[in-house]
């Protein structure tokens, strides 16, 4: 059994979306977009373009089925996961790569998550943004921000920028809510073929995230 607090009062935010961007409501009844909205609406033209060029060289349909797969495995990882964080059964929908992958994360995670202390957790920074973290509590001793993430292929660390940022947000949002000092991230990612990979940020590397997250609002709200 894992160990779960619950030290602050997380509440659930309603969500809807209004041409296609993901809108959550915060504490304040007022319409913010999500973390991945600004992500996606500030992603680089060069992103943008390889992507592009991806979707061209695969198939506009391959590329679909391989998304849809994709998703589906993750969705699947994500939600047995969560029940493992919350002490509860899991009675979903699973594949016997999607149990593997999830069984890889546990194992490599659970003698390190010291204290839970909310699992899909809804978060926002007042009239800003708003957002939901995987898991939040002690890691190795220390407040972190927790995401699980599956990948088609090992990642570079480099290419992750999107998921540091977005754990820089909910830090953000959860410090300024709830009066924390989280400083630590850690993204939990495992490949479709059980391959581990441990990504960390400490305070110095999430002071940086967290600055350059500050910019992609301010050029999310420049844009619009």
């Amino acid at each position: 059994m894992l160990n779960i607090t619950t030290p602050y009062p997380y509440k659930e935010f309603k969500r809807k979306s209004v041409n296609g961007k993901r809108l959550y409501e915060n504490p304040y009844g007022e319409p913010v977009p999500s973390v991945t909205t600004i992500l996606d609406k500030t992603k680089p033209w060069e992103k943008v373009q390889a992507l592009n060029n991806w979707k061209k060289r695969v198939g506009a349909e391959n590329a679909q089925k391989i998304v849809t797969e994709a998703a589906n495995v993750g969705t699947q990882m994500h939600n047995m996961l969560e029940a493992w964080t919350k002490n509860e059964e899991y009675t979903g929908d699973s594949t016997l790569q999607s149990r593997l992958m999830a069984d890889t994360v546990k194992s490599n995670i659970e003698n390190d998550l010291d204290e839970i202390w909310g699992s899909e957790v809804n978060l926002c920074y007042p009239q800003l943004y708003a957002g939901t973290t995987d898991l939040v509590g002690l890691y190795k001793g220390q407040p972190t921000i927790m995401d699980f993430k599956q990948t088609n292929k090992p990642k570079k660390r480099e290419w992750i920028d999107d998921y540091f940022m977005q754990a820089a947000a909910y830090g953000m949002a959860h410090n300024e809510m709830f009066d924390t000092k989280i400083e630590r991230a850690a993204i939990f990612m495992c490949s479709r073929d059980c391959e581990w990979q441990l990504w960390e940020a400490g305070p110095d590397e999430f002071a940086e995230w967290t600055e350059k997250w500050a910019k992609k609002v301010q050029q999310f709200y420049n844009l619009t």
